[in-house]
């Protein structure tokens, strides 16, 4: 993978947060359902607006794909996948906790990763086989050994009201409760995910396995963090639920997972 193909995917994220920080507002208080839906449409519109030449620019012949809760397999060739807004719904009511993020797909693997936090200035990017960097500065997960000192989280992929999920996800939650220092629950996952690969969060488990999802897992296995699915085999983009985690703590954290799934 070029460097000049990384340097000009990271420069149309940063001008689509560009885009987005200009509609961002903390006092944002959508007042229903409509005025939400719509403020959301409106924000991914501006990234993609940004984001879609620039990209097709970069990589002609590449195709797109902007589903963030898509799931399955991917064809084959070179695909963008698009998360326009991670946390929009964080976006639109004035919160702090959303990003941007891209990722290469080629013939089903992840080649190359990028994810903007434009409130922090902070541009997470991973090349496969390249290593994960923050602002271009290398970075690396957590050395931590011991669960119960372990800060760790999990969140919603996508809205659902599904039962057998909800129980699933709480399961899980009372687990890890029993087992790490402190669990959070929140949205982007894709925030998590990031924080995972800077070392500042020490592990995500995940019960959907979204296209949204490729760009920081890429950054988190690139950081040198342990990416596998619940049965501990290597996370794949059409698989299912997934722990994403420092080396030193992925075991414990898998065996606490299996017990509650």
């Amino acid at each position: 993978m070029s460097a000049e193909l990384l340097a000009a995917t990271t420069a149309a994220v940063r001008l689509a947060g560009a885009a987005l920080l200009a509609r961002y507002s903390t006092g944002s208080r959508p007042a229903g359902g409509v005025e939400l839906i719509a403020a959301i449409r409106a924000n991914e519109v501006a990234v993609t607006d940004v984001l879609r030449p620039a990209l097709a620019a970069a990589l002609p012949g590449a195709t797109w794909d902007d589903d963030e809760h898509g799931t399955g397999p991917m064809p084959s060739g070179d695909r963008w996948v698009i998360d326009p807004v991670g946390g929009n719904v964080n976006t639109v009511h004035g919160m702090p906790d959303w990003n941007i993020g891209v990722s290469l797909v080629r013939d089903g693997q992840p080649l190359l990763a990028v994810v903007y936090a434009p409130l922090a200035d902070e541009l997470f990017t991973a090349v496969a086989g390249g290593g994960a960097r923050l602002n271009d500065v290398p970075m690396r997960v957590s050395q931590k050994t011991d669960l119960a000192a372990a800060l760790v989280g999990t969140g919603q992929a996508k809205p659902s009201r599904e039962a057998a999920a909800a129980q699933r996800t709480g399961a899980s939650i009372t687990a890890m409760l029993q087992a790490a220092l402190y669990v959070r629950f929140s949205v982007p996952v894709t925030h998590q995910l990031v924080q995972v690969a800077a070392g500042r969060m020490d592990l995500h488990w995940q019960f959907d396995n979204v296209r949204s999802h490729i760009a920081p897992l890429l950054i988190v296995r690139e950081a040198g963090g342990v990416v596998t699915h619940l049965d501990g085999k290597p996370w794949e983009i059409g698989g299912g639920a997934y722990l994403a985690a420092a080396p030193g703590l992925h075991a414990a954290a898998l065996a606490v997972l299996e017990t509650a799934v």
